[in-house]
């Protein structure tokens, strides 16, 4: 049986520098970072999806960890993350996410690339789907994939938030 905190995200804002984003996390892990600049309804809206169940609770004490990775990773003294994740998606898109995880950083892969990995090599559209629907920006590096023709392709934090990332890794 989950203890009584078990349906709360906490989220907090992380603002440092240029970025700045909300991030939330159940007692699970991280589930969640948001887009550059984006208002916290984006984060309200992802959660009424995704965590119907789940009320929203801002708590920087139990998101400071995580905001700590973000921002050493931003300021280049990271490249990888440690603390855990609390991915919500369905089977597919977990297996998506799940190869997305291990591509090295400063390293791309191609979204046919993905699709071979998974092995559905004809399910390039659909993974291109589950990497857009990808909750948690930066801890999983949505940011390295893209086109087979070397071109930067569709993002949900924004184009000039990916090549940004991607310039920060280079």
């Amino acid at each position: 049986m989950k203890e009584s905190n078990g349906n709360i995200v906490y989220w907090m804002l992380v603002n440092h520098g240029q970025w700045r984003m909300y991030i939330a996390a159940t007692t699970e892990g991280l589930c969640y970072v948001g887009s550059q600049n984006k208002p916290f309804e984006e984060l309200a809206i992802w959660v009424k999806k995704r965590l119907p169940t789940y009320i929203p609770l801002k708590d920087e004490h139990v998101l400071n960890p995580y905001a700590k990775e973000l921002i050493d990773y931003l300021e280049g003294r990271r490249k990888q993350f440690t603390l855990p994740t609390d991915l919500h998606g369905t089977p597919f898109q977990q297996s998506v996410w799940k190869v997305l995880q291990e591509i090295p950083y400063g390293q791309t892969v191609s979204y046919t690339g993905i699709a071979e990995q998974i092995q559905k090599p004809n399910a390039v559209r659909a993974v291109g789907t589950a990497i857009g629907a990808n909750p948690v920006l930066i801890t999983v590096p949505c940011h390295r994939v893209i086109a087979k023709s070397g071109k930067l392709t569709g993002y949900r934090g924004g184009l000039e938030m990916k090549e940004q990332l991607l310039g920060l890794e280079k």
